[in-house]
C-alpha cells in the first residue's frame, strides 16, 4: 500500500509525526469529520493535539493499528493507553465496523480476571499516568479485579509470592495451576498495604467503596487508610498533603466510627490543622473524634490554637468535640462514658486555666459544656476554677459570680466546702453557700447516725431473745441498755446545727439585699461571720 505523508501531527509538543491523513482518517471518526468538511485537496496540513492520551507513545500505538490493517499487539501495560487513545480519536464501530480499536480493547478486558497481581498494578499505574478527566472503563475493571483478587487472597490467608523475573513485583493469579501463586502465607493480612501505596488519592477514593461492597473488614480498611496517610504524606507537597488528608478522612467517615482508633484520628487532626482542609471534611473529622471523646486523653486535647488567636490552646475545637460527643450520645446514653468525658474536661480546664488570655466566657463554656448529671463530684471543677481566679485577678465580682453558677455545691466534698468558705478568691455568696453546704452535709451525716441507733438496739434485742429461747444459758436484759444520755446529746447537737443553718440562711438573704444596694461594692461576709459567736465556735 502506497503511503503518502501529507499530514503533520504535533502531539502535546513532545513529538511531530508525518502521516497519511486518509489512512488514519479511515479508522478515526475524529479525523474523518475534521477533513470531511472540506472537499478541496488540501496539502501541507498541520494538526496539533494538546492533550492526547499517552502522549507520543499513545499516538504511535494508534499509527501501528492504522498501518497494520486494524491490528496491534495488546498487553495489560498498553491497554489503558490504547483504550483512552481510541476514545479520543473516536475509533469506534461508526467509522470502521468491527475492526475498530475501542471494541478490540473492550474484548481484551473480558479476560482481565486472568491477569496477575503485578499486571493489574502496572495497568493501574498506567491509568494514573494518563491523568484522565474522568475514570475509564479500564480503570473500573482493573480496580474491581484487583479488589476481587485481594478479597480471595485474604479469605485464603494468602499473599502474592515474589516473581523470579522481577524481585520487586508481587504476583497473584486465580489460576490454581500457577506455580507463582498462593505460596506465602501472612497471618496479619496486611501485606497489601505497601503494594497499594502506588495509588493516588483519587484511586483510593474509588477502591474503598469497592472493598466495602465485598464486605472487607472495616477495621482493616481503616488501618490501611491510616497507613496510607502516614506513608504518603512525608514526601508530599502542601497541596498533595491536603488532598491525601481530605480523601483519607472522607473514606474513614464512611466506615463504622469504632473501626478507627481515637489516637489515629487525633494524629490525622494534628496534620490537618496546618493545611486548611475543606470545612466539610474538617467537620467530619471532628464528629468522628467527638464520637470517641471518652477514649481520648489530656494530651490529645492540648491542641495549639490557630495563628492569630491569643489563646494558648484551641478551646473552641474542644467545645466542638464535646458537642459532637453529646449528639452521638443521644442514641446511646451511657453514664460511664459521660463520667469519663467529664473527668477529661476537668483535667483540660485545669490545664488551660493558667492561660492569661483565656476569657471568662470561654472558661465558663468549658465548665457548662456537659450536662450537670455528667459529674458525680464538682471538686475538680472547683480546683480548676480556683486556679483560674488565682491567675485572672482582674475579673470582676459579677463575672466570678456568673462563673460560680456552674458549680453544684451539693456535689462538693466537705473538705472542699470548708476550703471554699475560707477562699477569698471566690465571691462572698459562694463562700457562704459552701459553708451552708458543709453544715448540711454534717447535719445529714449526724442524722443518719441517730436514726441508725434504734435499729441497732432492735437488732441487739432480737439476737438476745433468740439466744434465750434456744439455749437459756445467756441472760441478757435489754432494759439495762440505757442510750438516753447519748440520744439527748445528739438531739441537742442537731438542734444547734439546725439553728445555725437557719441563721446562715438569714445572713445570706441580708447580704444579698445589701449587695444589691451597694452597686457592686465588695462587701465580704467574712467580717460579719466573725461577729457571730456561733460561727467561731
Amino acid at each position: 500500500m502506497e503511503v503518502c505523508c501529507n499530514l503533520e501531527v504535533d502531539i502535546n509538543g513532545e513529538e511531530i509525526f508525518m502521516v497519511d491523513k486518509n489512512t488514519v482518517a479511515s479508522y478515526s471518526g475524529r479525523l474523518s469529520k475534521l477533513f470531511g468538511r472540506s472537499k478541496a485537496n488540501l496539502r501541507n496540513l498541520k494538526l496539533i493535539f494538546q492533550d492526547f492520551p499517552g502522549g507520543a507513545e499513545g499516538f504511535e500505538l494508534i499509527l501501528k493499528f492504522c498501518y497494520n490493517n486494524g491490528y496491534v499487539q495488546m498487553s495489560p501495560s498498553n491497554v489503558p493507553v490504547l483504550y483512552s487513545a481510541a476514545q479520543f480519536m473516536e475509533m469506534n464501530c461508526s467509522i470502521s465496523g468491527t475492526q475498530n480499536l475501542q471494541e478490540q480493547t473492550e474484548r481484551y478486558l473480558d479476560d482481565i480476571n486472568e491477569w496477575t497481581w503485578s499486571e493489574l498494578l502496572n495497568a493501574l499505574k498506567r491509568c494514573q499516568d494518563l491523568s484522565l478527566s474522568r475514570p475509564s472503563i479500564v480503570l473500573h475493571k482493573c480496580l474491581d479485579s484487583l479488589v476481587g483478587k485481594l478479597h480471595l487472597a485474604l479469605e485464603e490467608h494468602c499473599c502474592p509470592s515474589t516473581s523470579s523475573s522481577d524481585g520487586s513485583a508481587l504476583r497473584f493469579s486465580c489460576d490454581t495451576k500457577s506455580t507463582e501463586s498462593l505460596k506465602t502465607v501472612f497471618s496479619n493480612g496486611v501485606w497489601w498495604f505497601e503494594e497499594l501505596l502506588l495509588l493516588n488519592p483519587d484511586f483510593v477514593k474509588m477502591i474503598v467503596p469497592s472493598m466495602l461492597k465485598r464486605d472487607f473488614d472495616e477495621v482493616v480498611i481503616a488501618r490501611f487508610l491510616v497507613y496510607y496517610q502516614k506513608s504518603k504524606i512525608s514526601n508530599a507537597s502542601r497541596d498533595e498533603k491536603r488532598k491525601i488528608i481530605e480523601v483519607v478522612v472522607e473514606m474513614l467517615y464512611t466506615l463504622d466510627h469504632n473501626s478507627v482508633s481515637c489516637k489515629s484520628l487525633f494524629s490525622i487532626l494534628r496534620v490537618a490543622l496546618g493545611l486548611n482542609i475543606n470545612k466539610c471534611i474538617r467537620n467530619k473529622l471532628e464528629k468522628m473524634i467527638g464520637a470517641q471523646l471518652d477514649r481520648g486523653t489530656l494530651d490529645n486535647l492540648l491542641l495549639p490554637s490557630r495563628s492569630g488567636s491569643s489563646y494558648l490552646y484551641d478551646v473552641n475545637l474542644v467545645l466542638r468535640f464535646v458537642k459532637a460527643f453529646l449528639h452521638e450520645q443521644k442514641s446511646r446514653t451511657s453514664q460511664m462514658t459521660l463520667t469519663r468525658v467529664a473527668t477529661l474536661m476537668d483535667l483540660y480546664m485545669a490545664e488551660v486555666a493558667p492561660d492569661p488570655c483565656l476569657k471568662p466566657s470561654k472558661f465558663l463554656a468549658l465548665a457548662k459544656a456537659l450536662p450537670e448529671y455528667a459529674r458525680r463530684s464538682h471538686d475538680d471543677m472547683y480546683r480548676a476554677m480556683d486556679m483560674y481566679f488565682e491567675v485572672h485577678t482582674e475579673i470582676s465580682e459579677e463575672e466570678r459570680i456568673k462563673m460560680c453558677c456552674a458549680l453544684n455545691y451539693e456535689k462538693l466534698s466537705v473538705e472542699i466546702c470548708i476550703n471554699l468558705s475560707k477562699n477569698r478568691r471566690f465571691p462572698s455568696k459562694s463562700s457562704i453557700q459552701g459553708l451552708v453546704s458543709e453544715q448540711l452535709k454534717q447535719t445529714a451525716k449526724n442524722s443518719k447516725s441517730i436514726t441508725s441507733l434504734p435499729r441497732k438496739l432492735d437488732e441487739c434485742e432480737n439476737k438476745s431473745s433468740k439466744r434465750d429461747e434456744t439455749s437459756n444459758r445467756v441472760m441478757f436484759d435489754t432494759k439495762k441498755l440505757d442510750f438516753s444520755d447519748e440520744n439527748e446529746r445528739l438531739k441537742a447537737h442537731i438542734q444547734g446545727i439546725q439553728w445555725r443553718v437557719m441563721e446562715l440562711e438569714r445572713v445570706c438573704k441580708k447580704m444579698h439585699t445589701q449587695m444589691g444596694k451597694v452597686m457592686k461594692s465588695k462587701v465580704t461576709s467574712h467580717s460579719q461571720l466573725k461577729s457571730l459567736p456561733w460561727l467561731c465556735s
